[in-house]
């Protein structure tokens, strides 16, 4: 079957658009008669193939919220008892996101031809990841579907609300900075000057610190447009150097290493790999295809490597808790909750409540973090135009002195 796109009204006038699946047009026109509309307008939509490649590249991936609010509702409408079909159906109806309405009317489409979900969910993998794939296959498999799509559904929330705390969290000290250097820069290369441009014509003896002010600000007029320039050029370097995968691990490596961020990047990745490894294991996917999936959430390298070395001591018979332990990249915490697990035979609660320990250390560390950051902005910033309010003031003291 082909997903068209119409738009048709009916016998009281009212304008009518939606999707539907037919196999021809024609069939598809005489469906829409048989339901007592005329049809204006008939399309068939593009294959997901044709339209992923035709899309920019930030425009092919569906919006976290999206997919999450899409799974919960899909989730929802199976554990009422409707079957896939009739659930994609009210989903779609549902969808506001043009690209979200799109998939579901080829994800139904190929449903409707006789496919698995997981199989018609594969055709668009940017939108749908191995992780989400692989749970709906384990949820078709055990029959569970509408549990396991209800499990993912808390997984993607979780996931976005830690992003979003995380991005908030940092969000201010990053707009106190951007304001601060702007008035910084403003008060430099046009206030000062204006100001300084008296002291200099009385020819009097200036302190060092109004000569330092003048001196810095004449050079960052002079060289504003060349920082401009090197500032993107250095910017464009960085990402060019960072998509060669070596240099990438090495940069990464580096950020762990950092006191601080380095806690962060850990804390991040160890809860997104244990809470994918827990919602896999817990819905029934076997152990070996969850780590292989899980080290797919993990965004720095070094770990991510770490996890990949994981998979392979775990074929080769090892323990999980003891193959976490050998790569030295994964906490204690994890290790520890890892092998109780496997010794309670409780291994995917153990996991979940790692996962819900390091989102919590997360949070911890990162408002104590900006909560340290934001004085220090603070004072750092009021430092400055301080300097530069003494420097500017200390010329006219001297003037009234002379004057009395």
């Amino acid at each position: 079957m082909v997903a068209f796109r119409y738009q048709a009204i009916d016998a009281e006038g009212a304008t009518k658009t939606g999707i539907m699946n037919a196999d021809s047009a024609r069939l598809a026109r005489a469906q829409l008669r048989e339901q007592g509309l005329f049809v204006q307008h008939l399309d068939m939509a593009n294959s997901g193939e044709a339209t992923s490649q035709n899309m920019l590249p930030w425009r092919r991936r569906l919006p976290s919220s999206d997919l999450a609010l899409f799974t919960r509702q899909f989730s929802t409408l199976l554990a009422a008892g409707l079957n896939v079909d009739a659930s994609l159906a009210a989903t779609l109806e549902q969808a506001e996101q043009p690209l979200l309405e799109h998939i579901l009317s080829q994800v139904r489409a190929d449903v409707l031809a006789g496919q698995t979900l997981t199989r018609a969910l594969s055709a668009h993998e940017r939108a749908f990841s191995p992780l989400y794939r692989a749970l709906v296959h384990a949820g078709e498999e055990s029959g569970e579907l509408s549990a396991v799509m209800l499990r993912l559904a808390d997984h993607l929330e979780t996931r976005g609300d830690l992003r979003q705390k995380i991005l908030l969290a940092f969000l201010y000290p990053a707009a106190v900075t951007l304001v601060a250097s702007l008035v910084i820069v403003g008060l430099l290369t046009y206030v000062v000057p204006q100001i300084t441009s008296v002291f200099q014509e009385t020819h009097q003896s200036l302190p060092w610190l109004t000569r330092l002010l003048i001196v810095s600000s004449h050079l960052l007029r002079i060289t504003l447009p060349y920082d401009v320039i090197l500032l993107v050029a250095a910017g464009w370097l960085i990402r060019h150097q960072l998509k060669n995968e070596h240099n990438r691990y090495r940069w990464h490596a580096f950020l762990l290493r950092l006191p601080l961020l380095g806690s962060l990047i850990r804390d991040l990745n160890t809860a997104r790999f244990a809470s994918t490894l827990a919602i896999l294991t817990g819905s029934g996917v076997p152990l070996l295809a969850a780590l292989r999936s899980s080290a797919l959430v993990i965004n720095n390298l070094p770990m991510q490597k770490a996890a990949e070395q994981v998979l392979r001591r775990v074929s080769e018979g090892s323990p999980l808790s003891h193959a976490l332990k050998s790569t030295q990249q994964f906490p204690p915490l994890l290790i520890n909750l890892t092998a109780s697990g496997e010794a309670s035979g409780k291994l995917a609660a153990m996991l979940e409540r790692a996962a819900m320990q390091q989102e919590q250390s997360l949070q911890h560390r990162t408002d104590w973090l900006t909560g340290l950051l934001e004085p220090l902005l603070i004072v750092t910033m009021g430092g400055i135009v301080l300097m530069i309010v003494l420097a500017i003031m200390l010329p006219i003291i001297d003037m009234n002195q002379m004057v009395h």
